[in-house]
Protein backbone atom coordinates (compact mmCIF):
# COMPACT_ATOMS: atom_id res chain seq x y z
CA UNK A 1 0.00 0.00 0.00
CA UNK A 2 1.59 3.34 -0.97
CA UNK A 3 1.85 5.87 1.38
CA UNK A 4 0.19 9.79 1.15
CA UNK A 5 1.60 12.37 2.95
CA UNK A 6 -0.17 15.49 3.76
CA UNK A 7 1.16 19.05 3.75
CA UNK A 8 -1.36 21.54 5.91
CA UNK A 9 -0.32 25.36 7.37
CA UNK A 10 -0.44 25.59 10.83
CA UNK A 11 -3.06 28.03 12.33
CA UNK A 12 -4.40 29.07 8.85
CA UNK A 13 -7.24 29.96 9.43
CA UNK A 14 -6.95 29.49 13.23
CA UNK A 15 -5.71 26.37 15.43
CA UNK A 16 -9.15 25.00 16.07
CA UNK A 17 -9.20 24.20 12.65
CA UNK A 18 -6.26 23.02 12.24
CA UNK A 19 -6.79 20.28 14.64
CA UNK A 20 -10.42 19.29 13.11
CA UNK A 21 -8.83 19.26 9.77
CA UNK A 22 -6.07 16.97 10.44
CA UNK A 23 -7.89 14.55 12.61
CA UNK A 24 -10.32 14.16 9.19
CA UNK A 25 -7.40 13.69 7.12
CA UNK A 26 -6.38 11.01 9.60
CA UNK A 27 -10.09 9.63 9.17
CA UNK A 28 -9.47 9.70 4.88
CA UNK A 29 -6.33 7.48 4.73
CA UNK A 30 -3.84 10.27 5.19
CA UNK A 31 -0.66 8.00 6.32
CA UNK A 32 1.42 11.14 7.35
CA UNK A 33 1.37 14.93 8.29
CA UNK A 34 3.37 17.36 7.50
CA UNK A 35 2.09 20.25 9.96
CA UNK A 36 3.63 23.77 8.02
CA UNK A 37 5.38 26.01 9.99
CA UNK A 38 4.27 29.79 8.79
CA UNK A 39 7.57 31.44 7.64
CA UNK A 40 7.82 35.01 6.01
CA UNK A 41 9.79 33.96 3.17
CA UNK A 42 9.11 29.71 2.39
CA UNK A 43 11.54 29.78 -0.70
CA UNK A 44 11.24 26.05 -1.79
CA UNK A 45 7.41 26.90 -1.78
CA UNK A 46 5.43 28.52 -4.09
CA UNK A 47 2.14 31.08 -4.15
CA UNK A 48 -0.73 28.90 -2.90
CA UNK A 49 1.99 27.81 0.43
CA UNK A 50 3.02 31.48 0.54
CA UNK A 51 -0.23 32.70 1.12
CA UNK A 52 -1.12 30.72 3.66
CA UNK A 53 1.83 31.32 5.34
CA UNK A 54 1.23 35.08 5.70
CA UNK A 55 -2.36 34.61 6.30
CA UNK A 56 -1.40 32.62 9.70
CA UNK A 57 1.33 34.91 10.36
CA UNK A 58 -1.24 37.95 9.96
CA UNK A 59 -3.59 35.89 12.01
CA UNK A 60 -1.00 36.24 14.93
CA UNK A 61 0.33 32.38 14.35
CA UNK A 62 3.69 32.02 16.88
CA UNK A 63 5.68 28.43 17.15
CA UNK A 64 3.53 28.07 20.83
CA UNK A 65 0.83 27.74 18.13
CA UNK A 66 2.58 24.99 16.87
CA UNK A 67 3.24 22.99 19.98
CA UNK A 68 -0.42 23.01 21.37
CA UNK A 69 -2.03 22.13 18.24
CA UNK A 70 0.66 19.39 18.07
CA UNK A 71 0.32 17.66 21.68
CA UNK A 72 -3.93 17.57 19.99
CA UNK A 73 -2.95 16.13 16.84
CA UNK A 74 0.11 13.98 16.70
CA UNK A 75 -1.32 11.02 18.75
CA UNK A 76 -4.00 10.42 16.33
CA UNK A 77 -1.70 10.88 12.92
CA UNK A 78 1.95 10.06 12.06
CA UNK A 79 3.12 13.58 12.63
CA UNK A 80 6.28 15.90 10.89
CA UNK A 81 7.07 19.24 11.30
CA UNK A 82 8.19 20.89 8.35
CA UNK A 83 9.71 24.45 8.37
CA UNK A 84 12.07 26.80 7.08
CA UNK A 85 15.59 26.46 9.20
CA UNK A 86 15.25 29.98 10.78
CA UNK A 87 12.60 28.66 13.03
CA UNK A 88 14.98 26.29 14.46
CA UNK A 89 17.68 28.02 14.84
CA UNK A 90 15.73 30.96 16.63
CA UNK A 91 14.00 28.84 19.07
CA UNK A 92 16.98 26.43 18.90
CA UNK A 93 16.95 22.46 18.10
CA UNK A 94 17.28 21.43 21.77
CA UNK A 95 13.46 22.98 22.12
CA UNK A 96 11.78 21.67 18.84
CA UNK A 97 13.22 17.82 19.80
CA UNK A 98 12.15 18.47 23.52
CA UNK A 99 8.89 19.71 22.14
CA UNK A 100 8.48 17.22 20.19
CA UNK A 101 8.67 14.64 21.78
CA UNK A 102 6.72 15.84 24.45
CA UNK A 103 3.59 16.17 22.00
CA UNK A 104 4.76 12.62 20.11
CA UNK A 105 5.88 14.38 17.00
CA UNK A 106 7.89 12.08 14.98
CA UNK A 107 10.52 14.87 13.32
CA UNK A 108 11.56 17.34 10.95
CA UNK A 109 11.42 18.24 7.52
CA UNK A 110 14.06 21.63 6.41
CA UNK A 111 13.99 21.95 3.11
CA UNK A 112 16.72 25.26 2.95
CA UNK A 113 18.85 23.17 5.48
CA UNK A 114 21.35 21.54 2.95
CA UNK A 115 22.80 17.45 3.79
CA UNK A 116 25.84 18.71 4.90
CA UNK A 117 24.77 20.81 7.02
CA UNK A 118 22.31 19.39 8.50
CA UNK A 119 25.05 16.74 9.83
CA UNK A 120 25.49 19.54 12.32
CA UNK A 121 21.94 18.65 13.95
CA UNK A 122 21.20 14.85 12.52
CA UNK A 123 22.71 12.99 15.59
CA UNK A 124 20.86 14.77 18.49
CA UNK A 125 17.73 14.46 16.45
CA UNK A 126 18.73 10.83 16.05
CA UNK A 127 19.63 10.23 19.75
CA UNK A 128 16.06 11.58 21.09
CA UNK A 129 14.36 8.66 18.53
CA UNK A 130 13.21 11.47 15.70
CA UNK A 131 14.01 11.44 11.98
CA UNK A 132 15.29 14.57 9.88
CA UNK A 133 14.35 13.54 6.26
CA UNK A 134 16.29 14.10 3.80
CA UNK A 135 15.92 15.51 0.29
CA UNK A 136 16.93 14.33 -3.06
CA UNK A 137 16.82 16.32 -6.45
CA UNK A 138 16.68 15.20 -9.90
CA UNK A 139 19.50 17.02 -10.32
CA UNK A 140 21.68 15.27 -7.74
CA UNK A 141 24.64 13.58 -9.29
CA UNK A 142 25.08 9.90 -8.31
CA UNK A 143 27.70 10.35 -6.23
CA UNK A 144 25.38 13.05 -4.35
CA UNK A 145 22.48 10.68 -4.22
CA UNK A 146 24.37 7.36 -2.61
CA UNK A 147 26.08 9.94 0.28
CA UNK A 148 22.31 10.63 0.99
CA UNK A 149 20.48 8.11 0.70
CA UNK A 150 22.66 5.84 2.66
CA UNK A 151 22.01 7.37 5.96
CA UNK A 152 18.41 8.40 5.34
CA UNK A 153 15.56 7.67 7.46
CA UNK A 154 11.73 7.22 7.87
CA UNK A 155 11.84 8.32 4.16
CA UNK A 156 13.37 10.13 1.38
CA UNK A 157 11.99 12.96 0.24
CA UNK A 158 12.42 13.08 -3.76
CA UNK A 159 11.51 16.75 -5.20
CA UNK A 160 9.76 15.81 -8.41
CA UNK A 161 11.28 19.10 -10.57
CA UNK A 162 13.26 21.62 -9.78
CA UNK A 163 11.63 24.08 -8.72
CA UNK A 164 8.98 25.44 -6.33
CA UNK A 165 5.60 23.70 -4.91
CA UNK A 166 3.05 23.85 -7.03
CA UNK A 167 4.14 24.93 -10.11
CA UNK A 168 3.05 21.66 -12.55
CA UNK A 169 6.29 21.13 -13.51
CA UNK A 170 7.51 17.46 -14.26
CA UNK A 171 10.55 15.36 -14.69
CA UNK A 172 11.89 12.09 -15.83
CA UNK A 173 12.26 10.29 -12.42
CA UNK A 174 12.90 6.42 -13.49
CA UNK A 175 16.72 6.93 -13.17
CA UNK A 176 17.14 8.70 -10.43
CA UNK A 177 14.85 6.36 -8.40
CA UNK A 178 16.78 3.95 -9.90
CA UNK A 179 19.71 5.05 -8.64
CA UNK A 180 18.37 5.59 -4.90
CA UNK A 181 17.41 1.82 -4.88
CA UNK A 182 20.34 0.97 -5.28
CA UNK A 183 21.78 2.24 -2.02
CA UNK A 184 18.55 2.13 0.80
CA UNK A 185 15.96 -0.05 1.25
CA UNK A 186 14.20 3.27 3.17
CA UNK A 187 11.09 3.97 1.57
CA UNK A 188 10.86 7.01 -0.95
CA UNK A 189 8.22 9.51 -1.66
CA UNK A 190 7.41 11.73 -3.92
CA UNK A 191 6.40 15.58 -3.65
CA UNK A 192 6.25 18.48 -5.78
CA UNK A 193 3.30 18.43 -8.43
CA UNK A 194 1.05 16.16 -6.77
CA UNK A 195 -2.51 16.37 -7.36
CA UNK A 196 -5.86 14.24 -8.40
CA UNK A 197 -4.94 14.31 -12.11
CA UNK A 198 -1.10 13.64 -11.44
CA UNK A 199 -0.78 11.50 -8.69
CA UNK A 200 -1.20 7.95 -10.67
CA UNK A 201 1.91 8.92 -12.77
CA UNK A 202 3.83 10.52 -10.05
CA UNK A 203 3.54 7.48 -8.07
CA UNK A 204 5.18 4.98 -10.24
CA UNK A 205 8.52 3.63 -9.07
CA UNK A 206 8.66 5.17 -5.36
CA UNK A 207 6.17 4.41 -2.27
CA UNK A 208 4.26 7.28 -1.67
CA UNK A 209 3.24 10.50 -2.84
CA UNK A 210 3.47 14.12 -0.78
CA UNK A 211 0.72 16.66 -1.71
CA UNK A 212 0.79 19.90 -0.40
CA UNK A 213 -0.50 22.94 -2.82
CA UNK A 214 -3.12 21.24 -3.96
CA UNK A 215 -4.80 20.68 -0.33
CA UNK A 216 -4.29 24.26 0.82
CA UNK A 217 -5.75 25.77 -2.79
CA UNK A 218 -8.57 24.42 -0.78
CA UNK A 219 -7.83 25.85 2.54
CA UNK A 220 -7.49 29.17 0.93
CA UNK A 221 -11.05 29.30 -0.79
CA UNK A 222 -12.84 32.04 1.34
CA UNK A 223 -16.45 30.88 -0.43
CA UNK A 224 -16.38 28.05 1.08
CA UNK A 225 -17.29 27.13 5.00
CA UNK A 226 -15.01 25.56 7.37
CA UNK A 227 -16.70 22.84 6.97
CA UNK A 228 -16.80 22.69 3.59
CA UNK A 229 -13.11 23.23 3.20
CA UNK A 230 -12.21 20.03 5.62
CA UNK A 231 -14.79 17.92 3.64
CA UNK A 232 -13.62 18.76 0.29
CA UNK A 233 -9.83 18.39 1.58
CA UNK A 234 -10.66 14.35 2.86
CA UNK A 235 -12.40 13.86 -0.40
CA UNK A 236 -9.71 14.99 -2.41
CA UNK A 237 -7.20 12.83 -0.42
CA UNK A 238 -9.48 9.81 -0.35
CA UNK A 239 -9.10 10.28 -4.50
CA UNK A 240 -5.57 10.31 -4.28
CA UNK A 241 -5.10 7.68 -1.73
CA UNK A 242 -6.84 5.27 -4.05
CA UNK A 243 -5.43 6.42 -7.39
CA UNK A 244 -1.92 5.91 -5.91
CA UNK A 245 -3.08 2.13 -5.16
CA UNK A 246 -4.98 0.86 -8.58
Amino acid sequence: MKKLVAYITTGYPDKAFTVDLALALAEAGVDTLELGIPFSDPVADGPVIESANLKALQKGFRIADLFEVSRSIAPAIDTLWMGYFNPFYHKGMETFIAEAKASGVNGFIIPDLPYEEAQAYKPMIEEAGLNLIDFIAPTDTPERIAMIARDAKKFLYLVAYAGITGSGQSEELSEVIAQIRKQTQTPVYVGFGVNPDTAKEKAKGVDGVIVGSAFVKILLDEDRSLTERIEAVSQMAKVIKEKINE
